[in-house]
């Protein structure tokens, strides 16, 4: 029960303090009111912040001083106080209803805040606490149905933490914060400006777009900046972007640790800085680094202070000239301007701000202002006495900037949503509300959380065509227009140039817009900067990772051989196709060059006209045996077998030439066979030959069994018997393993096409069987070298077999360690020795009658 009774004493004193405390000249107290029969709340930063002063508790504690004035939150106040008086002379909405406000200055902190949204609550809640028991606070003011504000993320957080309690509307004009989406934890809230994880992405979408890939993030140690630079932080990963450095700052930050971040960004060798921070946060740094004339940064500003009053200076701009922000879709609103110029304290009851507003615009102090007690006490520098007569379009100042209206529009959307949920309860039919049994709210006693279950169910297009929702899930859509920072040639004031849009939809997609020519870098350049680790690499070269670097810090490397890269900073180097090798540069492939034996090559030729004359000398000597057949010597020397031993001889370098030529699959299959059968027939018939001619000299008298036995059929038998053995190999190689053409991509620059002889088992059969025959003919022919001197013939025989075994064994070693074209050159070198020395050595020695002649007198 004390701890009840102690809990409503507490609360009681937190409404008490929401209407009272001692406080500063323009503190809490200011307020801008007019009563109404239903009353909206408005939290708007007059000031930029507050004092910093130490509190010892000496004595009791003041409320801290709100200092420098934003002439930018005092025209979003105004916007709201226009939108209402619009929406009570107007006979369309909420007829015979006079909306009233109470709003105050949140000084852009969290405490001031606070206090002015205690009085929301107080009022709101007195009937439930039952504080008339304390005391009667209840008066003749209405509660608080609904609160536009606040403009800081942060800011917005708190009040949101509080207001939600209490189930009261809240429509921020200004928070993007992507924190406040959390729609169980703000229960609450609500906005008028799209969330920041557009814009993150916006940003990282135009670092992406110049293509910079080394930057600095900067961002407020807030609820706006922290959430903001994580998803910038996230989107840069996925864009392999990288941030050399990651610091967040805020306006309250001491001189030194603000010249520490100073000297870190001028060491940078990162040009451009990516700023997610609101104006008063960034203002310190940029002072250090207008201190310091840094001028070579590009600097990318987040909505928050993309125009602000306190960055964007004419004094600033040779530093923060070309900076690239984002500023949210301009708004019109009919008779706004003229509102503006009509402020007067005068004319301005209702409104305590407009007298400071009056005294900082024209430098001067009124009559009755606490700022005239302090200039006689010394305590301020001397300000002249305002006339009231002064005139407010003489004067350049933030407030009259109505030619782009972006937050001042989203008040003024706020309002007006406000108003459409109201009317909304006002034109209800009962049996179709919102409410228990579809009843309707009493709009004459409305409470806030029938106002808040009316935004809820809102769905209306406000004047520049946006659909503004604000059910569970709904945001804003993210229209930013980019602007870049120029100085005006007529005044040296700031322009914000429009150079581009971004446009995010959720069906189209994202779209980014940017026209380059438009935009001046570093406030005078029109070539884009460079941003990044490293020097790009060109066409030929690849990126190379350097050890303890980031990913986007590399070393170039040339493309290895038969690779290349057709662009600048490739990350890695194309392989050519099969049939093309890289260029010298590495930046493209060209066409490998085919290579064969061709017909019309110097080498090619050589060999082909090799074996034509070696067919032709074979047969000129085949002419000649045929013309003198019938004479003894032709006789003697065995006339058939030495017929199909030329006819052999014919196809041994008639193989030759299936050799040259681009390998077809039909040449490759019988090119090997078409040469081992020649020269099994070529050997079978000198050996048969040779046999016959060492058996009649050792019968020494030739008898008939010798003659049945080595008669001419006899001789053919055998020489079709030892052929018929190569013809098995081929026919079994060719069933099994056939060859066929073959492309060698190997080699560079070049494609050989040669034969895959399909089994090397095969080939190796066919030419030891080959080799096997010739041992055995120069086995007899060996033997018959005791023979008489005329008859020589087995001395050629060996002398041919000898050449024979050479030229293969030779060939073996040649056959393997050679490539391409010079695989089919070696073996018809082979094929072509061999048969010239055969050819040599038997037929052109028959211009000797007795080594003929010798033999046949035995067989007469």
């Amino acid at each position: 029960m004390r701890f009840h009774l102690a809990l409503r004493f507490y609360l009681h004193y937190l409404v008490l303090l929401g209407f009272s405390g001692v406080i500063s000249i323009y503190g809490p107290h200011q307020r801008a009111q007019k009563t109404g029969d239903i009353l909206l709340g408005g939290l708007f930063p007059i000031h930029f912040g507050v004092a910093s002063k130490d509190q010892d508790l000496a004595a009791r504690p003041e409320s801290t001083e709100c200092v420098r004035y934003n002439f930018r939150g005092f025209r979003w106040l105004q916007s709201m106080i226009f939108a209402i008086e619009e929406i009570n002379n107007s006979s369309a909405f909420l007829p015979n209803i006079t909306l009233g406000y109470r709003i105050f200055d949140t000084c852009n902190t969290v405490s001031k805040a606070l206090e002015a949204s205690l009085s929301f609550v107080a009022q709101n809640k007195i009937d439930s606490l039952n504080l008339d028991e304390f005391c009667n606070c209840t008066g003749n003011i209405p509660s608080t149905i609904a609160v536009v504000g606040a403009s800081g993320s942060a800011v917005s957080t708190a009040v949101a933490d509080l207001l939600g309690l209490f189930y009261i509307p809240q429509i921020s004009y200004a928070s993007s914060s992507r924190l406040l989406s959390n729609k169980n934890q703000y229960k609450s809230f609500m906005r008028t400006i799209p969330t920041d994880e557009y814009q993150a992405i916006a940003i990282a979408a135009i670092i992406d777009h110049f293509q910079w890939n080394w930057v600095i993030a900067i961002a407020s140690d807030d609820e706006y900046g922290r959430p903001g630079i994580e998803k910038f932080e996230n989107e840069m990963f996925h864009r392999d972007i990288c941030i050399d450095l990651n610091v967040l700052i805020s306006q309250y930050i001491d001189e030194a640790e603000i010249r520490r971040l100073a000297d870190r960004i001028e060491n940078s060798t990162a040009r451009v800085i990516a700023v997610f921070a609101s104006g008063p946060d960034i203002e310190p740094l940029v002072k250090e680094m207008v201190r310091r004339n840094v001028t070579d940064r590009i600097w990318l500003a987040s909505e928050a202070w993309a125009s602000s009053s306190l960055v964007a200076k004419p004094e600033y701009l040779d530093v923060m000239g070309g900076t690239i922000g984002f500023a949210l879709r301009a708004g019109h609103i009919p008779g706004f301007k003229e509102f503006l110029q009509q402020v007067h304290p005068k004319k301005s009851s209702h409104n305590e701000f407009v007298r400071e507003f009056w005294e900082e615009t024209f430098n001067c102090y009124l009559e009755d202002s606490p700022r005239n007690e302090d200039s006689e006490n010394g305590s301020t520098s001397f300000r002249p006495l305002c006339t009231g007569e002064e005139d407010i379009a003489s004067v350049e100042t933030p407030y009259l900037d109505y030619t782009h209206l972006r937050i001042s529009y989203n008040v003024y959307v706020a309002v007006y949503a406000i108003a459409q949920a109201l009317q909304d309860i006002l034109t209800c039919t009962p049996g179709k509300g919102l409410f228990a049994n579809g009843s309707c709210a009493d709009i004459r006693k409305v409470e806030a959380w029938q106002v808040l279950k009316q935004l809820r169910h809102l769905n209306f297009i406000n004047s520049i065509g946006e659909r503004v929702r604000f059910d569970n899930g709904s945001e804003l859509s993210a229209n930013y227009t980019i602007i870049n920072w120029h100085r005006s040639p007529e005044d040296g004031s700031v322009v914000f140039k429009e150079v581009g849009y971004y446009s995010m939809h959720n069906k189209n997609g994202a779209k980014l817009s940017i026209d380059k020519t438009k935009i001046l870098w570093n406030g005078r350049l029109t070539e884009v900067p460079f941003s990044n680790c490293s020097e790009e690499c060109e066409p030929g070269t690849r990126k190379g990772i350097i050890d303890g670097k980031p990913t986007c810090c590399f070393e170039c490397t040339e493309c290895s051989d038969g690779e290349y890269s057709d662009h600048k900073d490739a990350s890695v180097c194309s392989k050519c196709p099969n049939n093309s090798w890289s260029n010298g540069n590495h930046t493209s492939c060209f066409l490998k060059e085919i290579e064969f034996l061709s017909w019309t090559e110097p080498f090619g030729i050589a060999l082909a006209l090799l074996a034509v004359l070696g067919v032709l000398l074979t047969a000129f000597v085949l002419g000649v045996f045929v013309q003198f057949r019938d004479t003894p010597i032709v006789k003697a020397s065995n006339r058939e077998l030495s017929f199909l031993l030329l006819f052999s001889l014919i196809c041994c370098f008639s193989s030759s030439l299936i050799f040259i030529g681009e390998p077809q699959d039909w040449t490759c299959r019988v090119r090997q066979p078409a040469f081992g059968i020649s020269f099994v027939l070529c050997i079978s018939c000198i050996l048969v030959k040779t046999n016959r001619v060492l058996l009649v000299f050792e019968a020494k008298i030739p008898t008939s069994l010798h003659r049945k036995w080595w008669g001419l059929n006899l001789q053919f038998l055998l020489v079709f018997l030892f052929t018929f053995v190569q013809v098995m190999i081929c026919v079994v190689w060719l069933y099994n393993a056939p060859p066929g053409s073959y492309k060698n991509y190997d080699i560079d620059e070049i494609i050989f096409i040669t034969c895959n002889e399909g089994s090397m088992m095969a080939l190796g059969f066919l030419i030891g069987y080959t080799c096997l025959l010739a041992a055995v003919c120069f086995f007899f022919a060996f033997k018959s070298r005791k023979l008489p001197e005329n008859f020589t013939e087995a001395k050629f025989i060996t002398f041919s077999m000898l050449i024979f075994f050479i030229v293969w064994i030779s060939f073996i070693p040649a056959y393997f360690s050679t490539y391409g074209k010079f695989v089919s050159a070696v073996e018809v070198i082979a094929i072509l020795a061999s048969s010239f020395s055969l050819l040599a050595c038997i037929f052109f020695n028959k211009h000797s009658p007795v080594v003929i002649a010798g033999p046949s007198s035995h067989w007469k």
